[in-house]
């Protein structure tokens, strides 16, 4: 059974959301917050193994929980559920952490294997990558060729890691080699896609089916 904890400041969302989720026999609906700090205290309290988290709410957002989840090693992973096709909010919740990010208006089936997912340690990413996400990420990047040369296997490997969140220090230790050797690959991989950071990296090979 994977425990879940509901973060949504909206009242009838976060009654629905549980409802939804009851429905689902291998998913529990065990807290529920209604603000970022509430959030943090629930979380710190139950320890849930999936926490799902709108983005824009009082007193802290999505991004700022995400932030200050990262100091916590018992932190959980974080499913962002949110109402906006936003290129930037969903940059802004890769870089803070976030293990997925699913829009409102997905099925009840999407959101069960959405949670399995992160629950299983994985990313869900590939629903929010959205044109309106690619467009962005279009603006930012040359008009180059979309991959400049293949992808080794093992830069294929520290591309999954670096979805996954994982720091270069982490990939390394995952790996078998050295944090610098890990940077080495990062900056093949971000020539290679022609991108100008790990975020992007991830999201353009989303976005072609490399991960």
């Amino acid at each position: 059974m994977i425990r879940v904890c509901v973060v949504e400041n909206e009242t009838l969302v976060r009654e629905g959301l549980r409802r939804v989720l009851e429905l689902d026999g291998g998913v529990q609906v065990v807290g529920e917050a209604r603000d970022g700090v509430e959030a943090l205290e629930v979380l710190a309290r139950l320890r849930p193994d999936v926490a799902l988290l709108d983005v824009r709410m009082p007193r802290l957002d999505g991004v700022g929980v995400l932030e200050a989840l990262r100091e916590r090693p018992d932190a959980p992973p974080c499913l962002v559920l949110t109402t906006f096709d936003d290129a930037d909010a969903f940059l802004a919740a890769v870089r803070a952490g976030a293990r997925g990010y699913l829009l409102k208006d997905a099925s009840s089936e999407e959101l069960g294997e959405a949670i399995r997912c992160v629950a299983d340690g994985g990313t869900w990413l590939k629903p929010a990558v959205t044109d309106n996400v690619l467009r962005s990420l279009g603006r930012g990047d040359s008009g180059r060729d979309p991959v400049d040369g293949e992808l080794t296997g093992r830069e294929l490997e520290v591309l999954r890691l670096l979805a996954g969140g994982y720091s270069n220090r982490e990939i390394g230790a995952a790996l078998g080699v050295a944090e610098r050797t890990v940077k080495n690959h990062v900056s093949s991989i971000l020539a290679k896609l022609w991108v100008r950071d790990r975020t992007r990296a991830v999201l353009k090979a989303l976005s072609l089916g490399l991960i």
